[in-house]
């Protein structure tokens, strides 16, 4: 090789070793990658059951495919709300089936709850679910029913880890204090909570948060690569759509703050191909809801002015507000990811459509469940009120600092 290309080639050869990874590059190994490149040794001549539905991959290849492949298949899968294949709208009951010769017992059916008689004959239960972040998504509930039907069968429960989308830093919202505690409201935590499940589990069983625990034999698989820093797209790890209208992580970020809108009569965009990046009401001056929004400068998202009209999309939302009729509102871009603060969208939002409606239109606004989202009856009241958006979110500092330092004890990952 010539003097020049072989220059050329080294500088090359040291160029890749001292770039960072691409955001296309794994950075992170989930707890079923680390099982497998055990060789899954510890469900060899184990019978255990799995819970688990469409998020648990593996680099592109589904945990079960790996199992079968490796010769440990399950005796039996639990599968949450949406079902195996997450096909299945919010709020829809999941029946149990058969797949490819394994039986499927549903966990959002007639009950929420391993039953004593699907769990005969087991030795382990393996969950493997990857969660987004929010205190009123249902995965974490389940893992914790999950988490009561082992300690009651006196199974070993081994939960294998997956990031939390949102990072492990960022924590928002009132802590809880729904009573008494309700699926969507199981567990005295804030909105954003900043743990993964690994860890969550950790501190359901260590706080007493669900009876009946205390002998609970528990194993996290850990994580590799993963610091608390990080937002999914900072592991290089590839999405998949945890529920019909969750296709993405921009909408999983932004759902922890949107999502409060269902516990109002607004639209948060359901009916349309982007839900939670729209919200609206009908003939609301859309121009004048956009500048509000703008006007305080929340950190990595801008609003811009809309119309949209929700149609009825089976598998997604059959039935969604304000169907076939034209909504006025913003579309929610997201400028950066890193550093946007979705519950403190949420709340932005939540109150500036109240305020900009006319007072026979404000009374019909709430709806029962906001108080379940909030945790309480704090926001609904803060906003009747007119406290602005840094006014509410002062609300919460106190209660999320305790919960940030009570947490301390059951975190597996660094900053």
């Amino acid at each position: 090789m010539k003097p020049a290309r072989c220059l050329i080639s080294t500088l090359l050869l040291l160029c890749a070793l001292l770039l960072p990874l691409s955001a296309g590059a794994a950075t992170v190994r989930t707890g079923a990658e680390m099982l497998q490149d055990s060789g899954f040794a510890r469900l060899r001549g184990v019978k255990f059951g799995l819970v688990t539905n469409q998020t648990a991959t593996v680099g592109g290849r589904h945990l079960l495919e790996l199992l079968r492949a490796a010769g440990v298949p399950p005796a039996v899968i639990f599968v949450p709300e949406h079902g195996l294949k997450g096909a299945q709208e919010d709020g829809v009951q999941i029946r149990d089936a058969v797949e490819q010769g394994i039986p499927v017992r549903s966990l959002y059916g007639g009950t929420k709850k391993p039953r004593q008689e699907d769990l005969a004959g087991l030795k382990l239960l393996v969950f493997d679910i990857q969660d987004i972040g929010s205190r009123f998504y249902t995965y974490i509930a389940t893992m914790g029913l999950v988490m009561q039907a082992a300690a009651d069968a006196r199974l070993p429960l081994i939960i294998l880890d997956r990031p939390n989308p949102l990072g492990g830093i960022y924590l928002a919202g009132f802590v809880s204090r729904v009573t008494p505690p309700i699926f969507t409201a199981l567990y005295p935590i804030p909105i954003t909570h900043g743990m993964t499940v690994g860890e969550l589990a950790q501190m359901i069983r260590g706080e007493n948060m669900l009876p009946g625990l205390k002998k609970l034999d528990l194993t996290v698989v850990k994580m590799s690569g993963w610091q608390r820093w990080m937002r999914w797209p900072d592991t290089g790890l590839s999405w998949t759509a945890t529920s019909p209208n969750i296709p993405d992580f921009t909408t999983a970020l932004l759902y922890a703050g949107v999502g409060l809108l269902e516990g109002t009569r607004a639209s948060e965009g359901r009916g349309t191909e982007t839900p939670f990046r729209l919200a609206g009401w009908p003939g609301i001056d859309s121009s004048l809801l956009a500048t509000r929004l703008n006007s305080e400068n929340l950190p990595g998202v801008s609003f811009t002015a809309t119309s949209f009209t929700p149609h009825s999309i089976p598998g997604r939302a059959s039935s969604p507000k304000y169907r076939d009729r034209t909504i006025s509102g913003i579309n929610i871009t997201v400028t950066e990811h890193g550093r946007l603060q979705p519950v403190e969208i949420g709340v932005a939002i939540v109150r500036a459509i109240y305020s900009a409606l006319p007072a026979r239109e404000q009374q019909n606004f709430f709806r029962k469940g906001l108080d379940d989202l909030a945790g309480n009856t704090l926001l609904r009241q803060a906003v009747v009120k007119g406290s602005t958006t840094g006014e509410i979110t002062a609300l919460w500092r106190d209660e999320v600092a305790r919960f940030t330092e009570q947490r301390r004890p059951y975190l597996l990952y660094p900053d």
